[in-house]
C-alpha cells in the first residue's frame, strides 16, 4: 500500500522479493509528502545473516555469535584518503588548565607505540584537559577513556594505528562511561597494515552503553569496520547508549560503514561527511540497524548528513532483527541528507517482517537531494511509517 499526496508520486512493486539486497526501484518525482505504510514479503530474516552485528567487545570486540562471512563488497573506485595531519602539530602557548600528553610519556613522533603512555594520560586527567600533541601511533590493543575525560586534539595531531592482524579492534572506546568530551580527534585505523584477510569489526570510536557523550569534528579514516560504532552496553543488562552528540563527523576509506547505530536513545549527528566507504557488507555511510530485539531507536536526529560514493548506499535502515516479546516504538529523523553519488543508492529502508510482534513509531526523511530515488523493501504494513517530504531527485 501506497499512500501518497497529489503533490508527488511513488511507485514501489508490490511483488515478494527474495534477495535482501536486491534494490527495488523506486521513482519519485515532484515535491511534497509521501507516507509509505507498507510494501511486504520478502526473505525469511532469520536466513540473513546480521552484517552490523558488531559482537561483544569486552576489552575488544569479538565476532558476533553466528554471523557467516560476508561476500565483501567491492572498494569503491576512485575512494581518496585524505591528506596526514601537517608536522610539527601545533600546541597553543597557554595551556593553563590544559594537560599535555608529553607530560606523561607520550612520544607523538609517528613511530613509538604509545598506546601505554596514552592510557595513563587518560586515566591521569580525568576531569582535566587532556591536549594529545603529536602524531601517535598506537597498538589495536586501543585506549578506553573513562567517565568525566575530556580529551582534545591540537592542530594535525593523530592516532594511527601500527601494523596489525586483526579483524577486530577500537581505537576508541568510550564503554560504560559518561559526560566525555572528544575534540578534534584524527584516527586512522591503517587497514592497508592489516595482514587480516577477512572481518569487520575495527571501529575508530565504539560507544557502547555510554550517556551524556559531545564528539565535535572527529575524522575516521581508512578503519577495518566502521568510522563510529554506537550500540547497548556490553557489561549491563538492557543499558543502552544515551545523548550522544556527534557534530562534523568525517569518515572516509572505512571498509564496512561511516557510522553504524545498532541501538541508542537520544542520538544526533550534526552536519556529517560519509564518504568512500567500501569493502565489506553492507558499505554505507550510514546504516542503522539492530542486531536483535534489545535495541532500542528513541530520537535519532541525523541533522544535515552528506553521502558520496558508498558501495552499499547512502543511508541504509534495516530492521529484521528488531521484533520480538519486547514491544518497539522508533522514532527516526533525517534532515537535508544530500546524496552526491552512492553505487548502493541515496537512501534504502529495507527488511521488517512483525511476525506477529509489535514495531511502530515513524522514519522521516525531509528535503533530501538524492542522485537515486529511495528503495522500500520487504517492509510489514504494520511497522513503522515511513515519510519523505520535498524530496529531490538528481
Amino acid at each position: 500500500m501506497i499512500k501518497n499526496t497529489p503533490a508527488a508520486t511513488l511507485s514501489v512493486s508490490d511483488t515478494q522479493l527474495a534477495v535482501r539486497r536486491k534494490f527495488l526501484t523506486s521513482l519519485l518525482a515532484g515535491s511534497g509528502a509521501l507516507v509509505l505504510a507498507a510494501c511486504g514479503g520478502g526473505s525469511d530474516p532469520a536466513n540473513v545473516d546480521a552484517v552490523a552485528n558488531r559482537g561483544r567487545h569486552g576489552g575488544g570486540a569479538s565476532n558476533p555469535r553466528g554471523a557467516s562471512s560476508p561476500s565483501g563488497a567491492s572498494s569503491p573506485a576512485g575512494a581518496s584518503t585524505p591528506a596526514a595531519p601537517s608536522t610539527p602539530a601545533s600546541t597553543p602557548s597557554n595551556t593553563d588548565g590544559v594537560l599535555l600528553d608529553t607530560s606523561f610519556g607520550v612520544k607523538g613522533d609517528g613511530t613509538t607505540n604509545d598506546r601505554a603512555a596514552l592510557q595513563r594520560a587518560i586515566d591521569g586527567s580525568i576531569g582535566q584537559i587532556l591536549l594529545i600533541t603529536g602524531k601517535s601511533r598506537i597498538d589495536s590493543a586501543g585506549l578506553d577513556l573513562r567517565t568525566n575525560s575530556h580529551v582534545r586534539f591540537a592542530s594535525g595531531a593523530s592516532i594511527k594505528l601500527l601494523p596489525h592482524n586483526t579483524d577486530t579492534y577500537e581505537i576508541l572506546r568510550l564503554a560504560d562511561v559518561s559526560n566525555v568530551t572528544l575534540e578534534s580527534p584524527y584516527l586512522d585505523g591503517s587497514k592497508e597494515l592489516n595482514s587480516a584477510k577477512s572481518g569487520e569489526w575495527g571501529m575508530g570510536i565504539s560507544i557502547n552503553g555510554a550517556t551524556n557523550c559531545t564528539i565535535t569534528s572527529p575524522t575516521t579514516i581508512n578503519c577495518w569496520g566502521d568510522g563510529i560504532y554506537i550500540n547497548n552496553s556490553d557489561r549491563q543488562s538492557s543499558s543502552y547508549s544515551k545523548n550522544i552528540t556527534v557534530n562534523s563527523h568525517h569518515a572516509t576509506g572505512c571498509r564496512r560503514q561511516g557510522v553504524s547505530i545498532i541501538s541508542g536513545s537520544g542520538i544526533t549527528f550534526n552536519t556529517p561527511l560519509w564518504e568512500n566507504i567500501g569493502g565489506t557488507q553492507p558499505g554505507c555511510g550510514l546504516d542503522i540497524e539492530p542486531n536483535d530485539n534489545t535495541a532500542v531507536f528513541e530520537n535519532i536526529r541525523i541533522v544535515s548528513p552528506t553521502t558520496n560514493n558508498c558501495a552499499g548506499g547512502g543511508i541504509l535502515i534495516y530492521f529484521g532483527f528488531l521484533p520480538g516479546p519486547v514491544n518497539k516504538t522508533v522514532s527516526i529523523s533525517i534532515t537535508g541528507h544530500t546524496d552526491t553519488g552512492s553505487p548502493g543508492g541515496s537512501f534504502n529502508v529495507q527488511g521488517l517482517h512483525l511476525n506477529g510482534y509489535v514495531v511502530n513509531g515513524s522514519i522521516t526523511s525531509a528535503n533530501p537531494v538524492w542522485k537515486r530515488a529511495m528503495s522500500l523493501e520487504d517492509w510489514d504494513k504494520g511497522g513503522p511509517t515511513v515519510t519523505v517530504t520535498n524530496a529531490r531527485i538528481g
